[in-house]
């Protein structure tokens, strides 16, 4: 025999679908939930949270990897410095094409251990200072000025690195320190420097100085795979 199959019928049959027959009130009363709360103090009884069954220890492993389990090698590998683009050149001028200064001219005086670039604007024509850049973030052009009375000997990776301060500073030490990290009175006489010795090679070559103080950038109608630089 097929089993017998009880359905359950509510207590508030739907008028329509969502409807019911009785109001809230009613089925209130009708739930007998009065009684229930009126035998505990007013308050309806509430049951709490099952425990949670204990869950048996771990048992240790039967079998202990052997001595000569097998560790992953150190690698001694140690990435070489990239190699520069035979278009860049001490003198070269490349336009920036990424970063703070990005549509600015600089002028490439070498590249570093890291095979960064060391570039300036110089800081007194543009407004760059000394800094290092990405070679694949700058376009080489045709235009070079003469930077062999440019001693840049004293510039590598650790000038431009930044000693960390674990000591906690007031409000008034914090700012002197921020305005002191901006451009050191060293790195203010280093800048002046090479400035120096820069303009001068930069003068000599006509329109040069002008052409390191404009922004470059693309205008209306200007196919960018037809420029010539």
């Amino acid at each position: 025999m097929a089993p017998k199959i009880t359905r359950k019928v509510s207590r508030n049959p739907e008028l329509i679908r969502g409807i019911g027959k009785y109001s809230r009130s009613q089925m209130y009363h009708k739930r007998g939930i009065w009684a229930i709360k009126a035998k505990n103090g007013g308050v309806l009884p509430r049951h709490g949270p099952k425990p949670k069954p204990e869950t048996p220890a771990e048992k240790p492993p039967k079998f202990y990897p052997a001595d000569d389990v097998k560790k992953p090698l150190v690698n001694k590998h140690k990435p070489k410095p990239a190699k520069l683009r035979a278009s860049i050149t001490p003198g070269t001028v490349l336009i920036l094409l990424a970063g703070r200064f990005k549509g600015k001219r600089v002028v490439f005086l070498k590249q570093l251990p890291s095979g960064l670039l060391l570039v300036t604007g110089p800081f007194k024509i543009n407004g760059v200072p000394l800094r290092r850049v990405n070679q694949s973030y700058v376009i080489g052009t045709s235009t070079k000025a003469n930077v062999s009375a440019v001693n840049v000997e004293q510039f590598d990776d650790k000038y431009f690195t930044k000693e960390a301060q674990k000591k906690k500073k007031g409000e008034g030490e914090f700012f002197e320190a921020e305005k002191e990290s901006v451009l050191p009175q060293q790195k203010k006489d280093d800048q002046k420097t090479v400035d120096s010795a820069l303009i001068k090679a930069i003068e000599s070559v006509p329109d040069l100085k002008t052409y390191l103080g404009a922004r470059f950038s693309l205008k209306a109608g200007v196919k960018p795979h037809e420029l010539v630089f």
